[in-house]
């Protein structure tokens, strides 16, 4: 049968446990389940902006946001980071440089997908502090947020969540997904999660329209979230030992 539009109640008040584990404090009525972290995406789009409006997002940067703003006829601003900073954020005045009065949200991937880059907490308050001053949305992309790596001094990277910011919960909206947290891409599990009522609302509607998100794989969504912590640490060793040979081997090539 059809879930409910926003999904099966159980399984969004399971992932509120889940969140808190991550510092997040939200209600179910909070979290909207999504036909993957695709849908949660597109929502966030036809939710927050119109046809012509702008978005600013870092790049490189996930080709699918491209994609995702082309069918909400929504135009893409993109700001370059560069590798010899490690593709840290741009700085502040870059964004400055390219808000319009058409700018009506920033995307950030953090842990980023394509670089890896992991986003500090000086840098997320900063991108705060310019959405609060234009009043933009903070699209806040966490799918790869168990995949935290240490730095090259050793110390782990610090996940900064854009909801551990304090005064922006009505300006971000959580965009979240099971692909790769359980490495389960095809189940199309996401969810789109917000404290602003009326964004949540609005996009009810297009939840509504598309009637309801996988049902099986809800089942599946909800039990994965009774996996202990360590369930993680062989995908991230198998994923650090990939990289790090990738590296040794393209290091080893003449040029």
């Amino acid at each position: 049968e059809y879930s409910h539009s926003a999904r099966n109640e159980s399984y969004r008040r399971k992932l509120t446990q889940y969140y808190k584990k991550v510092g997040i404090d939200v209600t179910h009525e909070q979290i909207m389940i999504t036909t993957g972290g695709s849908e949660a995406i597109l929502f966030g789009f036809f939710t927050c902006l119109n046809p012509g409006d702008e978005v600013i997002i870092p790049e490189p940067f996930y080709a699918n946001y491209n994609g995702f703003a082309c069918a909400a006829g929504v135009n893409v601003v993109p700001i370059t980071s560069s590798i010899e900073t490690g593709f840290a954020l741009p700085p502040i005045a870059d964004f400055e440089k390219v808000i319009t009065p058409k700018t009506k949200a920033i995307i950030l991937c953090s842990p980023n997908n394509p670089t890896g880059y992991l986003y500090s907490r000086k840098e997320m308050e900063a991108l705060k502090d310019i959405c609060i001053k234009h009043d933009l949305y903070l699209f806040s992309d966490e799918a790869y947020r168990e995949f935290c790596y240490p730095k090259e001094d050793g110390t782990q990277g610090e996940y900064i969540s854009a909801m551990h910011l304090d005064g922006l919960d009505q300006h971000v909206v959580l965009m979240d997904t099971i692909s790769k947290r359980y490495s389960a891409c095809g189940a199309r599990i996401g969810a789109f999660v917000t404290k602003n009522k009326m964004v949540y609302d609005a996009a009810m509607k297009f939840a509504q329209a598309r009637l309801s998100p996988p049902g099986l794989a809800q089942i599946m969504g909800e039990a994965a979230i009774d996996l202990p912590d360590s369930y993680f640490d062989a995908p991230k060793a198998e994923y650090q030992a990939r990289r790090d040979l990738l590296v040794k081997r393209l290091n080893a090539m003449p040029g």
